[in-house]
């Protein structure tokens, strides 16, 4: 992304403090590294708060954190879930705008500063900024793939989230006052408390996408989502069936009847590829409801689940790194939904 002058001089006027939040717990492993790569951010006005979640590995994550001494800000509470570690970052932070960054994933060096560039002139208040990413395993950060997101006209927003669930929540540069509009992150949730927030936001605030790679996620197998899949699974059934039963049509892509009801069958097609049956049931019934035939609902179900299988078998038979570069490649491929 290249500035203007015009932008330049926007930018120079606007430079908010930003809030670098990393929830932790027993992150030895791996925490360090995070702290350093939020610590080594080009942009100028940043602090970063470090919230251990009650970790119980004999005070290796707090001595890891505490090590930084006053370059960083160290909270501690009983272990409550992700989502209560950063509700409590969001009330102690000083910052204009909140950056998550998990204790296991890397900031490229310039995230903070390329967004904040973004973000000038672009009702910045209103605003939240979504990146592309890259994926790693283990340390093998020099074999990262790149995940690309569309750019999704923010009338769609919440649609392609439901449909694709791609975004990576430490990817999001977000106002600190979407939280007094939107609420904060839903502590009952294990796994999921990031989408159902971010869906919340999404009726708010526009999502406006960036296009460069500013993180790299690592993949390995003590996250939560591996640790716990069937918690994680049962989970976001449930929270892709709120979304569907909650979008109004105006944020179904679509002109007329038809092509509406077109998107809801390939929305039911994405939730049955991924196992969500009762979502895709639901949104079955809505492309149903806009004249969708049941040939053409039962051809996309077996396709759905035809697809599924050969993802199965896709997990079963590659490595993770090459299952990335699969994803890469069809992540890079898909359309955004770009107007009516």
């Amino acid at each position: 992304m290249s500035l203007s002058n015009n932008d330049k001089s926007i930018t120079e006027e606007f430079k908010p403090r930003v809030s670098i939040v990393i929830p932790v717990y027993n992150g030895a492993d791996f925490l360090a590294e995070a702290i350093q790569s939020a610590l080594d951010q080009t942009y100028a006005d940043v602090e970063v708060i470090v919230v251990n979640d009650g970790s119980n590995d004999g005070g290796a994550t707090e001595r890891i954190a505490r090590s930084f001494g006053s370059a960083i800000r160290y909270l501690e509470k009983n272990n409550g879930g992700v989502a209560s570690a950063l509700n409590l970052a969001i009330q102690h932070m000083t910052g204009e705008y909140f950056s998550w960054l998990s204790h296991d994933d890397l900031y490229v060096e310039d995230k903070i500063a390329r967004q904040i560039a973004f973000l000038s002139g672009r009702e910045p208040e209103h605003t939240i900024v979504y990146s592309d990413y890259f994926i790693f395993t283990g340390l093998e950060k020099n074999r990262a793939a790149r995940i690309c997101m569309p750019s999704v006209q923010p009338e769609f927003f919440r649609y392609w989230i439901t449909a694709q669930s791609a975004l990576h929540g430490c990817s999001l540069l977000i106002p600190r006052t979407a939280f007094d509009v939107a609420g904060s992150f839903h502590e009952g949730l294990r796994t999921t408390q990031d989408y159902e927030l971010w869906f919340r936001m999404a009726g708010k605030y526009r999502f406006l996408h960036l296009p460069e790679a500013l993180i790299s996620a690592r993949s390995h197998e003590n996250q939560d989502t591996n640790r716990i899949a069937d918690v994680a699974f049962r989970e976001a059934g449930d929270l892709y069936l709120g979304f569907v039963k909650s979008m109004n049509p105006s944020e179904i892509p679509g002109k007329s009847p038809s092509e509406i009801g077109a998107s809801y069958l390939l929305l039911a097609s994405g939730l049955w590829q991924r196992g969500f049956n009762d979502a895709a049931a639901y949104s079955v019934k809505k492309a149903r409801q806009y004249g969708v035939s049941f040939a053409h609902v039962l051809a996309s179900q077996l396709i759905a689940v035809f697809a599924r299988s050969l993802r199965r078998y896709a997990r079963a038979m590659l490595t993770p790194q090459s299952r990335q570069v699969i994803r890469k490649a069809v992540t890079c491929l898909v359309p955004s939904h770009r107007g009516r």
